[in-house]
């Protein structure tokens, strides 16, 4: 069963995948396979643990959101405000692009 928050995350994973190189875009599509939700979860919560110690070196705060993007995959109380964040940063970023004067 499929809800609207799966099929909004969907949408916004796809959307990305279009603008990425083939090689990463094809990553995604395997990643997101329902055979590998173990190895998903698993990758999502390292990458949400190594981000919050960002501030050591190798590691950096770039790994929460993606670590929480992948969780949301699976864990369905975290798909709604993974979304909400998402279209809040997306919305924040057009308007700083429009007042910026950028196209």
């Amino acid at each position: 069963m499929t809800t609207r928050d799966q099929e909004r995350l969907d949408r916004i994973v796809e959307r990305y995948s279009a603008r990425m190189p083939d090689w990463m875009a094809h990553f995604v599509t395997w990643i997101r396979r329902p055979a590998l939700r173990a190895p998903r979860i698993a990758a999502g919560m390292l990458l949400v643990l190594c981000g919050l110690v960002g501030f050591l070196p190798v590691f950096g705060f770039w790994m929460v959101p993606l670590g929480l993007l992948l969780l949301a995959q699976d864990v369905t109380f975290l798909r709604r405000p993974v979304v909400n964040a998402i279209y809040w940063v997306e919305r924040k970023w057009q308007g700083w692009r429009r007042r910026r004067g950028s196209p």
